[in-house]
């Protein structure tokens, strides 16, 4: 039997994270012809970062990520040496009633330089994305799949859909594909509510990165002790913990601010100062706590796909197999 998909086919990648990046890349790689299509004003997804005309930046997402698969480790290689990742060396640990103890456990960390999203914009590099683009009911044709925006405007014709979007978003997309659907549908998603502040001075705090405990946060970080950020302000992201943020899913922006900042000043016992800089965001579909076995989803009768880091495992590396995955299944001669 032949593959799924060849240099004849059109696919069509529905939202470019990570995983739908690096399945576009090995496919592209093979010759196939794909389009990305993202909801977004740039490629990264949940690697995205929050920026300002004034210079403040931070990773508002995925804060690190780690290695331990051959392949990922190979691509992360290439992303060294292309100057787009560097190991973060930060003192990383826990921090307890303004306690903080240090992991005693060797963990090398990676992030993307001089943002989490450089890494994306590498994979990125060469394919045709449409950014600002919201693909919506999806619908089956005798060939393929037929694609089209929230306005209604035509996006074309396709052999092939993946969809790469959190797992009820996917859902949504996959509604003419049932089997995927269902599977989908059945992975749950916790929100988180970020924070971002920047402080003109220093805090002084024994720690670069923490998983915080009895508290409305469960993680923070100094963004600025990570290599590549702007040396020049200390700048600090605050993620909190899944049940506070499903708590406080609709809360309005100011009010979760100052939440989760007095959660930040009571939480490191540090001398209260007012921030230069500070921005909220609402990661709606943050984390698949039990994500599904399977690295993908394929359904053949109906020539679509899934793929992300609720297939198979999360995190920034789970997100990245899923998609290489699927791609070398789409090419697999059956």
């Amino acid at each position: 039997m032949p593959p799924l998909v060849d240099r004849q086919s059109n696919v069509a990648i529905v939202g470019a994270g990570i995983s739908g990046l690096a399945a576009a890349r090995v496919l592209r790689k093979a010759g196939v012809r794909v389009t990305l299509f993202d909801k977004g004003r740039r490629v990264a997804g949940r690697m995205s970062i929050k920026s300002t005309a004034g210079g403040f930046a931070s990773d508002h997402g995925a804060q690190y990520f780690t290695v331990r698969d051959p392949r990922f480790q190979a691509q992360v290689g290439q992303w060294f040496e292309l100057g787009v990742a560097s190991e973060w060396r930060g003192r990383i640990g826990v921090l307890r009633a303004g306690q903080f103890t240090a992991s005693d456990k060797p963990h090398h960390r990676f992030v993307g330089v001089p943002g989490m999203n450089a890494i994306a914009a590498q994979l990125a590099d060469g394919l045709d994305v449409r950014s600002s683009c919201k693909v919506v009911d999806p619908r089956r044709t005798e060939r393929g799949w037929r694609l089209a925006d929230e306005q209604g405007r035509d996006l074309g014709s396709f052999d092939f859909l993946v969809a790469s979007a959190p797992a009820p978003q996917s859902a949504e997309l996959l509604h003419a594909a049932p089997p995927l659907q269902e599977l989908a549908n059945s992975v749950r998603m916790t929100a988180c509510w970020a924070v971002m502040l920047a402080f003109r001075e220093p805090l002084g705090l024994a720690c670069d990165g923490a998983f915080v405990e009895d508290s409305p946060l469960s993680w923070l970080a100094r963004d600025s002790s990570k290599p590549g950020r702007a040396p020049d302000r200390d700048t600090w992201v605050l993620h909190a913990s899944p049940e506070w943020s499903q708590q406080h899913l609709e809360d309005d922006r100011d009010a979760v601010l100052d939440a989760l900042t007095s959660a930040f000043w009571e939480a490191t016992r540090a001398s209260r100062r007012p921030a230069i800089w500070f921005a909220a965001h609402r990661w709606r579909f943050a984390l698949p706590p039990e994500p599904l076995s399977e690295p993908f989803l394929l359904d053949v009768p109906s020539r679509s796909a899934a793929c992300g880091d609720w297939c198979g495992g999360p995190q920034v590396e789970g997100a990245y197999l899923s998609g290489v995955r699927l791609a070398d299944r789409l090419l697999q001669d059956d």
